[in-house]
């Protein structure tokens, strides 16, 4: 399935919680991996810098980050931001990002390199 941004929905779980819709603030986790399968250490990263200890979540192995953001002010990738909009709390889902909605040319330095395509897993946990 595509959204009209052209972002390609790989997999989607419904959630029974409130729709996300652009201005609400909201609590998501993910995990983003290159197109060649190499997962991007961003959570860790993140825990590495020391995020606060109520942000951090442990869910069957997984170390996630709660990113809490509002919807519409470009704190997230676009491609990230794009899928949270429409989705309920509770779901998950799993995209496919090209270089536009992403980091474009520019890349992550040392954690994604330029024109990456990215596959992320995302669970909407919360809409505040």
């Amino acid at each position: 399935m595509k959204l009209p941004s052209g972002l390609k929905i790989i997999e989607n779980q419904e959630g029974a919680g409130p729709v996300a819709e652009t201005g609400d603030t909201i609590v998501y986790n993910c995990q983003i991996f290159l197109n060649q399968g190499d997962e991007v250490p961003l959570n860790q990263a993140l825990v590495e810098r020391q995020i606060p200890e109520d942000r951090i979540r442990r869910v069957d192995g997984l170390v996630l980050i709660d990113h809490i953001v509002t919807l519409g002010k470009r704190q997230s990738i676009a491609g990230i931001e794009k899928a949270l909009t429409g989705m309920r709390a509770g779901g998950f889902r799993k995209i496919r990002v090209s270089p536009h909605l992403a980091y474009r040319d520019v890349g992550l330095p040392g954690l994604v390199p330029p024109d990456a395509v990215l596959n992320v897993s995302l669970w909407l946990r919360e809409v505040l």
